[in-house]
């Protein structure tokens, strides 16, 4: 390597395309990352719900920039950042490693939120990760396993009642998959219990349904939730989660027990640790949310060196979707390559709304792009077009159309295994880290 050094940290949206739009440019590259893959996280529910494999949404990052020369991919955790010397510090298990840099694009994203109240990912995984779609899965399955062998009633309706909390996208669209899971897919494959009588609830503290598509939108998707089967419970918090259901507090001040074995948690997202420390040199300011707050043309104050992009950005107006990742990351690469070439680089970061979509069940989705809004199956076969072009590579496209293919027509779903080390999940972890007996390895004394 001996052009101009860029570390990119992260292997998301922004972190992909910022590499990817730098493909041309005269510079070294060094991403990041702490997984081996690119993650499309929009889909991340329908691993969790047994649509599609983790494989087909999340390609290996090296096999996408495989023919990107001036690219090289590392896998490690970074635990630094020293912008005075410009020096990256990260490792890899206990193997530490510093990396310098020119030019730095922090894309590293955002975790799962709980409002302060982080015990509450014991009982109610967030959808984030992979490991997070994984273990849900294995929840919500297991669920119905074990109901079909309770013999008691009450301990049956906990094991058939599933909560999503939070009523985004996210919510929206886990809550219809798990609808659809137990009214369509399982319907006929238990003889003890009746999977179309699973009590599916979505809960938000919000007045109405998905609130960044407007009133209208969101009052069409809650009437298409309803008709599917799905309570909705609007303006209610949530203020206790344990393992056997969680606690709710009206907005009348009333408070309300809901018990229910599989709890998702879709509600709220938190900008990477990383925010903090490029803060603490930097003087930058974080929002509510840890985001930390960059200049205009998306860079660190104090810093033209350090672009900070996607999720752990505070971009006014700016939201939390792939679109605006991928936006930033372009604007981003545009700016490093206009100073290399020493031409005037482009001012302002202006996001261009593209719109926003999220699905409710089969053939049925809701669309807005500007004034112009989708409901039904136009809507859908919008939604299936969009995500299908952002996946990367061409064999996770092919792959994951199949699956839809066979899902949609069919009802069946081809990705329900369920691995013993998912079974026993968070709960038996923490357990066992507070020397619990290891018979918990094997699913023993953990309720799902």
């Amino acid at each position: 390597m001996t052009g101009h050094r860029v570390v990119v940290i992260g292997s998301g949206f922004g972190g992909l395309f910022a590499t990817k739009a730098l493909h041309h440019a005269e510079v070294d590259i060094t991403l990041l990352a702490k997984t081996t893959t690119h993650l499309f996280q929009p889909l991340l529910y329908q691993v969790a719900t047994g649509v599609l494999s983790e494989g087909e949404i999340a390609p290996a990052t090296r096999e996408i920039l495989a023919h990107q020369p001036n690219a090289q991919v590392l896998l490690g955790l970074v635990e630094d950042i020293d912008l005075t010397n410009q020096v990256v510090k990260w490792r890899f298990h206990n193997d530490y490693h510093e990396t310098p840099y020119d030019s730095l694009i922090v894309a590293a994203g955002a975790g799962q939120s709980y409002f302060g109240n982080d015990q509450f990912a014991t009982f109610a995984p967030g959808m984030k990760t992979i490991d997070d779609a994984l273990e849900l899965r294995a929840r919500i399955l297991k669920a119905f396993e074990v109901a079909e062998f309770t013999t008691d009633p009450e301990e049956r309706s906990r094991l058939l009642t599933f909560v999503v909390v939070g009523a985004g996208p996210t919510g929206v669209e886990m809550a219809g998959q798990i609808r659809e899971l137990a009214s369509s897919t399982l319907a006929d494959e238990f003889r003890s219990i009746d999977p179309t009588t699973a009590r599916v609830v979505l809960v938000d503290g919000a007045s109405q349904v998905l609130p960044p598509f407007g009133a209208s939108l969101g009052a069409k998707t809650e009437k298409a939730l309803t008709r599917l089967g799905v309570e909705v419970v609007l303006g209610a918090i949530v203020t206790a989660v344990d393992d056997d259901g969680l606690t709710l507090r009206h907005k009348d001040g009333s408070t309300e027990r809901i018990e229910a074995a599989c709890k998702v948690w879709a509600a709220g997202v938190k900008g990477s640790e990383l925010g903090g420390i490029l803060t603490e040199q930097s003087g930058a300011e974080l929002d509510r949310a840890n985001r930390v707050v960059v200049e205009p043309d998306l860079t660190l104050p104090g810093h033209p060196e350090v672009f900070v992009i996607g999720d752990m950005a505070a971009v006014p107006g700016v939201p939390g979707v792939a679109q605006g990742a991928i936006q930033e990351a372009r604007h981003a690469a545009r700016i490093i390559k206009a100073r290399l070439a020493h031409t005037e680089p482009p001012g302002a970061f202006k996001y261009k709304d593209k719109g926003s979509m999220a699905t409710i069940s089969k053939y049925s989705a809701v669309t807005k792009i500007g004034r112009l809004q989708l409901t039904g199956i136009v809507a859908w076969f919008a939604w299936l077009f969009l995500h299908l072009l952002y996946i990367a590579g061409f064999k996770q496209r092919i792959t994951t159309l199949l699956s839809w293919a066979l899902t949609f027509m069919t009802n069946g779903r081809s990705q329900r295994v369920v691995t013993n080390q998912q079974l026993v999940g968070r709960l038996a972890l923490e357990q066992l880290g507070s020397g619990v007996s290891g018979k918990l390895i094997h699913g023993e004394d953990i309720k799902p």
